[in-house]
């Protein structure tokens, strides 16, 4: 016996990718399913995740709310519900837990989610840097000195050589690591001025003064993110060098 999804809400907020349903031909009215002839509809491509997942554009979010209504869309949408289905019907199943799958896994993660949020606000999760952050250039430079130097002593295996060479390295590790757990404790500062920000905002008109905060606000989250990313690749250098 052919199994019938679960029946939808009445109202979604969620976006589809045509305003007729692709089978019947009837008007869609933000529902995920045709209200006509129940044929599961296919999401809209340009959603954006927070919409997916019922959530607003903050950067501090209910993760119980994000797992629930994650549950609730992906029993939806399950490709198990539609294997007697058509092979439109199967491949939208897909294609919606797919987007659903990735918003959730976007959203879920901290920092994933503030590079998404920089994406939607600013066109660009982050410039990743080529360069060190200008406190850290001169650190940078004699580490990469240094692990240059190891690089070449390595094949010898002198212990002589490695070992006080592997010492520093571990020493810069360390310090390096610190100063991610450093930028760590300051993304929750940006989260709540961009969150205190969207709130005090609400639906009135964005100001000159407003929009400077906001483009500040983005700013330095762009700053941050790009820092960590470019110290997390040297620290991933450093352990594949020393492994």
């Amino acid at each position: 016996m052919e199994q019938k999804p679960q029946a939808p809400p009445k109202r979604t907020e969620l976006h589809m990718a045509r305003s007729m349903c692709w089978h019947c031909q009837s008007e869609i009215t933000g529902e995920y399913f045709c209200e006509q002839c129940v044929k599961v509809q296919p999401l809209s491509k340009e959603l954006d995740y927070f919409t997916c997942l019922g959530l607003p554009r903050l950067l501090n979010i209910d993760l119980e709310a994000l797992e629930s209504k994650f549950y609730a869309l992906s029993r939806s949408f399950h490709p198990d519900f539609y294997h007697n289905k058509t092979e439109s019907e199967q491949a939208i199943s897909l294609g919606n837990s797919a987007l659903l799958n990735i918003a959730y896994r976007t959203l879920k993660d901290p920092v994933q989610r503030a590079e998404y949020l920089l994406k939607l606000e600013a066109g660009s999760a982050k410039d990743i840097r080529s360069s060190p952050p200008a406190d850290l250039f001169e650190e940078i430079l004699a580490l990469q000195e240094d692990l240059e130097e190891y690089r070449q002593a390595a094949p010898e295996r002198d212990p002589a050589v490695l070992e006080p060479l592997k010492a520093k390295l571990s020493s810069d590790r360390d310090r390096l690591e610190q100063r991610q757990r450093e930028m760590d404790t300051r993304l929750p500062e940006l989260f709540n001025a961009w969150d205190h920000l969207q709130t005090r905002a609400g639906a009135a008109p964005v100001d000159d003064r407003l929009r400077k905060e906001r483009e500040t606000i983005l700013k330095d989250l762009r700053e941050l993110l790009s820092n960590r990313t470019y110290l997390r690749n040297i620290i991933t250098d450093l352990v594949a060098a020393m492994a």
